[in-house]
């Protein structure tokens, strides 16, 4: 099979891809047609079948995994596929590992690193309720290192969880040796923490789509609600500490139009938001300009919503 990653216009391709979500639709001119993401273990690709009755589409559903031959395209900027075969397949025509996306890091060595930097964590308080979480309770730890951090946009692969909450708890610890008034504690204990509620927000691979709770309540509610249990539960937890973690995880996306319920109050806050936000942004533009399609040499790769501006790579 030929990953989705190596993808370019004009090429024919075949192969056996996960079906990782369809919808019907109509043209303008009121034609029926479906439109199907197909992913990879490299990332996912937009597919249309442009006539869903013609010979060779055969039925398929969601989390099917299909045999197909398509052309690829390249419409606004953005690789797709125009699909003019496509069959489900049965087990034994395919490998699950080269569906799902991966980190690109070793999960057992992120992981260890993550727990050398609870045990840095001096305050008895906080120290337990990370090792509540990530030393104790086997099963949130085992779901927690193989996890994505999105449904996209930015470290949605197996792993991705692990990845940027350590990437966080690293920019946040060179945060305190620059400006020693943090706590860092604390800040540490929010950063591994803060994006805990996305185990219940997000379901496992290979659907990674939103739970009900995570429609409804966001990872961020679901985060600070857990943390405050399990905080609860250690006998003389300090109330105040409790809040100001809280408060770290409510205000960790920076402004209420980002959905954090609290912008931030405290010097930590601000901390966390930054580093979130500056390791969502830099993962976000390694993996667009990873999977952009350039043309005449040109390293610009087209407009982005996200950053609303015209992105380019750079030029070494």
């Amino acid at each position: 099979m030929k990953y989705i990653e190596s993808f370019r216009e004009g090429e024919k391709v075949a192969g056996v891809y996960l079906c990782k979500s369809k919808a019907s639709a109509v043209t303008k001119n009121g034609k029926p047609y479906e439109s199907v993401i197909l992913q990879d273990k490299t990332g996912t690709v937009d597919a249309k079948i442009w006539d869903p009755n013609s010979l060779g589409i055969e039925e398929f559903d969601v989390l099917d995994y299909v045999d197909i031959v398509a052309d690829v395209i390249v419409f606004n900027s953005v690789t797709q596929l125009n699909v003019k075969r496509i069959r489900k397949v049965s087990e034994g025509e395919y490998d699950p590992k080269d569906y799902l996306p991966v980190s690109e890091k070793n999960i057992d060595e992120m992981f260890a690193e993550l727990a050398k930097y609870i045990a840095s964590v001096k305050n008895k308080y906080l120290n337990t309720l990370l090792n509540r979480f990530f030393i104790e309770d086997n099963a949130f730890a085992e779901k927690f290192k193989i996890h994505s951090a999105a449904k996209s946009v930015h470290h949605g692969f197996m792993g991705g969880l692990l990845e940027h909450t350590l990437s966080v708890v690293k920019f946040c610890d060179f945060y305190t040796t620059m400006y020693p008034m943090l706590n860092r504690d604390l800040l540490i204990t929010a950063a591994m923490l803060h994006d805990i509620g996305k185990v219940e927000e997000i379901e496992s691979f290979p659907v990674n789509d939103y739970t009900d709770d995570g429609n409804l309540l966001g990872h961020i509610v679901l985060g600070s609600e857990k943390a405050g249990r399990v905080a609860d539960s250690i006998e003389g937890f300090p109330k105040q500490l409790r809040s100001q973690l809280q408060h770290c995880i409510l205000a960790h996306h920076g402004e209420l139009e980002y959905g954090s319920p609290k912008k931030p109050a405290l010097m930590e806050a601000v901390a966390l938001n930054y580093a979130d936000n500056t390791d969502a942004k830099l993962e976000t533009m390694k993996e667009l300009f990873a999977g952009a399609n350039t043309q005449d040499n040109s390293q610009w790769i087209g407009y982005n919503r996200l950053f609303e501006s015209n992105l380019r790579r750079t030029v070494w």
